[in-house]
């Protein structure tokens, strides 16, 4: 067994029976979230364990093995660092750098050569989170975080399939018979979308994702930069569908600054192929345009009509993410918190109002509301919708 091997099957075994056992130290107190409160031997075990692992990695310089071995080797230094934020033994508003001096060497280093943020991301434990005999990589093996990943993994891929189906028109172009067939592969992936989230808002237990999984999620430094933590939207399917339904647009400040933020914490090729939408022209205007002089032929009814029901299930997942996933798992269990506890608790750094404020906004365009504060496409939807006979 190689470094890196050997790096892997401790991740696998013993980090995650360690973080395991102290998530059940932090539970069963009055109150979960002080984990300082916790003075156990086990915190530091997990430091120095660990620790052995990066010094030899980083002795070894072993960053030439390809993009995927990287990306899965820093994805194994980043559950490190992160569970050493989430166990509190860092914390980046008492320090002006990382005191995990070697991991943050080893994380720039194999960031720096793939192109990616130096941190732990979503991809690292949904689409590239390889399963050794049906297992795949953890934080802890509480039935929570399982059945997130397992439904979550779900979710991004069938958001994949729906920006697959999408970006296969662009050559075709939008009166094209087989675009029908292709918007339809779109509404049903996105249907899929809406029963993985189903199942998470009717059997994720409120208090163990609360107090137990999303703290693993949170900002931490890397060096001397703070990172925010990795989102559950950082892959480039999401967006893809956004632009290429008509329904954003990169050109807006806010949506613009959104797609900036999240390009480092994509894989590579995820980055390639969202640069490449952004180009593109929507087929919300696409069908616009054929709109005056094609709104009676039959493939402009056909294909107007599903392109319709896509944008339709792609707002549903919008509002089941904020309406139902965000509401009963972030802002319920934290609308009982005091003010103190408060303090970093968004994986991606702001207040937890300012967040749910973008997020509110985000899940009106992707819904084409009626606002004036945001640059809603609902004149356009509904003008498309009065040619549908």
């Amino acid at each position: 067994m190689n470094n890196v091997e050997a790096f892997d099957q401790w991740i696998r075994n013993n980090f995650v029976q360690m973080n395991t056992e102290l998530e059940t130290l932090y539970f069963s107190q009055a109150d979960p979230s002080a984990v300082d409160e916790v003075d156990s031997p086990i915190k530091s075990q997990l430091v120095a364990d660990g620790l052995i692992h990066i010094k030899v990695l980083l002795k070894e310089g072993n960053t030439d093995e390809g993009t995927d071995a990287n990306f899965d080797l820093l994805g194994n230094v980043g559950l490190y660092m992160a569970a050493c934020r989430r166990h509190e033994i860092t914390e980046p508003s008492r320090e002006t750098t990382s005191p995990l001096v070697e991991a943050s060497t080893l994380a720039l280093h194999l960031g720096s050569c793939l192109g990616v943020t130096p941190r732990f991301a979503t991809s690292h434990l949904a689409t590239h989170n390889r399963a050794i005999r049906s297992r795949f990589k953890s934080f802890t093996s509480l039935d929570a975080e399982i059945l997130f990943l397992n439904y979550n993994t779900r979710g991004v891929f069938a958001y994949k399939r729906a920006a697959d189906a999408l970006v296969r028109i662009l050559p075709l172009g939008i009166s094209h018979p087989v675009a029908y067939d292709l918007l339809n592969d779109a509404k049903n992936a996105l249907q899929d979308v809406i029963k993985w989230n189903d199942i998470l808002y009717a059997q994720l237990d409120i208090d163990r994702f609360f107090y137990c999984v999303r703290p693993y999620y949170k900002p931490y430094r890397v060096g001397q930069n703070e990172y925010r933590g990795a989102n559950a939207g950082d892959f480039s399917g999401i967006n893809e569908i956004d632009l290429l339904l008509g329904l954003c647009n990169a050109n807006n400040i806010s949506y613009g600054q959104l797609l900036v933020d999240k390009f480092l914490y994509m894989m590579p090729e995820d980055q390639r192929r969202l640069r490449d939408v952004m180009r593109r022209r929507s087929l919300l205007d696409c069908l616009l345009d054929e709109m005056a002089s094609c709104k009676n032929d039959t493939w402009f009814q056909e294909n107007a009509k599903v392109f319709l029901e896509v944008c339709e299930a792609h707002g549903q997942t919008a509002a089941q993410h904020h309406n139902q996933l965000v509401s009963k798992y972030i802002k319920g269990p934290a609308d009982k918190l005091g003010q103190t506890q408060l303090k970093n608790i968004t994986a991606s750094g702001p207040p937890l109002d300012v967040l749910l404020r973008s997020l509110e906004k985000l899940r009106d365009l992707r819904m084409a509301t009626v606002r004036d504060d945001i640059p809603s496409r609902y004149q356009d939807f509904q003008m498309l919708r009065d040619c549908i006979r």
